[in-house]
Formats: structure tokens, sequence, C-alpha cells
């Protein structure tokens, strides 16, 4: 039976991964920083990803790490960074090594995000294009995604990464949605209308979180996917006009178009659209769902 440890299974992305284990009989341990499970499993576990007695507390045989543990935000505070790069890097350091300590051959399961790329209008991006980042959040990535590579060259510890770009939905509290979508939702939902910054024509991939979690759990149990960065795709690449617009006539608001603040301007990457070829040619996948159709089901 397949074995796995969940770190961060009480944020977004994780609470949805232990859910869909669950349903696919995959044993595994939640763990995070706060004292409780959020969705009561009994076997969760608290610990802190940057001290090594915590993790010591856990057993690293099992076939997948799942490193969802991150400090997420747009922010260019430096104390900001402080906070990321604590949790962000050294998070992931102090997993990687009690990995090698404790001789597990765990694959390491990484997220990460459309943020380390430099945006390009009307481009999709491939895994390797040319690299940016404008916040504390992406260098963070990029240094995580580099820090496994580097224990992979001298430790023999093999990972996936997932790049993902916006993701939307949620099973969970009654809540719709996350980040983008999110934000659009909560104030469509109490009647406000939805700012949007310059004229919101920059483009992203929208890839539901099902979605998601499903490319995942199909993708690394075969070694194909061993060592190697993937997009997720999804059916909708659209602007955040076009998004924001659907939220609008479901919700009978509108789209208030207002300057770009000087720090916003600063740190946005323009269009940001996922070439998922890569993905699809190893592991075809069919996504199912689209962001129209789930607006509207709202």
């Amino acid at each position: 039976m397949q074995k796995a440890i969940i770190f961060g299974a009480n944020g977004y992305l994780g609470r949805h991964l232990a859910k869909a284990l669950k349903a696919n009989n995959i044993t595994f341990i939640p763990t995070g920083r706060s004292a409780n499970s959020i969705d009561n499993y009994s076997n969760y576990v608290q610990v802190d990803i940057c001290k090594p007695e915590t993790l010591a507390q856990l057993d690293f045989d099992v076939d997948y790490i799942f490193v969802f543990a991150a400090i997420t935000g747009t922010s260019t505070k430096i104390t900001d960074y402080i906070a990321m790069k604590s949790v962000n890097e050294l998070g992931v350091l102090t997993i990687l090594k009690q990995h090698q300590q404790s001789n597990s051959t765990a694959k390491i399961i990484f997220p990460s995000t459309r943020l380390v790329y430099k945006g390009k209008q009307n481009i999709f991006l491939k895994e390797n294009d040319q690299q940016e980042a404008l916040t504390p959040y992406a260098q963070t990535k990029i240094n995580g995604e580099q820090l496994l590579a580097f224990y992979q060259e001298h430790a023999g510890i093999n990972y996936t990464i997932f790049r993902i770009c916006v993701p939307y939905g949620n099973a969970f509290d009654g809540a719709y949605s996350y980040g983008t979508t999110g934000f659009f939702l909560a104030k469509a939902q109490n009647g406000e209308n939805i700012g949007i910054y310059g004229e919101g024509s920059q483009k992203r991939t929208f890839t539901h979180v099902e979605d998601i979690i499903n490319v995942i759990l199909a993708t690394i149990p075969l070694t194909k996917s061993n060592n190697q960065i993937y997009n997720i795709g999804g059916n909708d690449h659209l602007s955040l006009k076009e998004v924001a617009e659907m939220v609008a006539h479901k919700f009978n608001v509108k789209l208030d178009f207002v300057p770009f603040p000087e720090q916003a301007a600063k740190i946005e990457s323009g269009d940001t659209i996922f070439d998922d070829l890569k993905l699809q040619f190893d592991f075809p996948y069919t996504y199912q769902h689209h962001i129209k159709s789930w607006i509207d089901s709202i």
C-alpha cells in the first residue's frame, strides 16, 4: 500500500490533496504548523518544517513527501521576505536533510508558481523559458526548485515539480475559491463591484483545483516523472477582465478599472499563460473543468 506525508495539510492545495489521497485509499500523515487538523484527521501531526527536531518524529519511510507548506503573497516588504525565506527555503532544506539522514527513498512533490516566469504577451510559456522573480515569494520558489535539483544531484533524492498558474475551485467550508478568483467572488457575493488594476488584459491559465490534484496523482507514480518540472495547464487561457466579467455577470455587479498603484505595477508580470505540452506528451490528461461552467454553477 502506498504511503505519503503531506506538509501543509491545512492549506488550500494540501486539503484537496488529502481529500484525494483518502478517496484513493492512499495512507498519509497530514501535518501542519497549527495545533489541530482543520479537517479533523486523527493522525495529524503538528510540525514546524524549519525545526529538525519536529521532523524527526515522522517516519520518512513513505513513497511520497508532498512539500505543500509555504508562505504565499505578492508583497515586496523585506520583513515578508525574511518570513517567506525561513519557511519556503529553510523549510524545504530541512525536509531534504531529514530525508537524507533517514535514508528515505520517498519522492519529493513540490508545487511551484507562474510567478517564476518572465511574462510574455500572448506567448504560452514552456518550462525552460526565462525566469524572473518580481516578488520575494517568486524568488523563494525559484530557490526551492534549485534546492531540489541540488539534492538530487548530490544525494540522489528524486522529485517532481509542478508549476501552477491560477487555481480555482474549493471543496471545503462553503467557500468557492482562492486567490484571484476568490477575490473576484468575495467582492461580487457581497454585492460590491470588482476592482481591476489597469485594463485587466493580463492573461492567465486558470485550472480547477480538482484537475491540479488529479494531474499530480496521475503523474508521480511513474519513473518518467522523476526529476522533472511540469506546467499544469487547463481549459481556460483568459484575461483577468474576461474572468471578472463572468463573475460580475453572475452576481449582477460591475467592474471598476483603477490605475495601477506604483508598487503593484512594479510586480505585475503581464501575461503568464502555460504551455503544458511536456506534461501532455509524457502523461496525457483531459482537463475536466471549465471556469465559465464552474462560475455558472455557483
